[in-house]
């Protein structure tokens, strides 16, 4: 029993460094946050530290906010083997809600800075 308990905390403290990370990354302030989730800003505080369980639909809320899968933060993303790094995942999702000329043209910017980066003509 006392094993789960900190199987439990441990669980807790990490997703809070993950969603601390998250936070940070985007660049929100707690108090930001906090407004955006309708609680008080000690609330994140502790979600954070991971001393606060978060809520399923807490969790769904701050993925949106934090643009990333709710799957990211509860670690079955890693469990499931992602081959991407999260920031290139992060572009792609964004890069699907483009129309197709778009992404036609990303994938042109993209080939430039490959090319820029490996030394060739600019």
């Amino acid at each position: 029993m006392t094993s789960d308990i900190r199987d439990d905390e441990a669980e807790r403290r990490q997703l809070g460094e993950k969603l601390r990370a998250a936070r940070e990354y985007v660049g929100y302030s707690q108090d930001e946050v906090a407004a955006f989730l309708k609680l008080p800003r000690t609330a994140v505080t502790n979600i954070e530290s991971g001393a606060r369980k978060v809520e399923a639909l807490e969790l769904k809320r701050l993925a949106e906010l934090y643009r990333q899968p709710v799957d990211h933060f509860t670690g079955e993303e890693d469990s499931a083997g992602s081959a991407l790094p999260a920031d290139v995942a992060h572009l792609a999702r964004q890069a699907a809600k483009l129309s197709l000329k778009d992404r036609e043209e990303l994938g042109r910017f993209a080939d430039f800075l490959k090319t820029r980066a490996a030394g060739g003509p600019t």
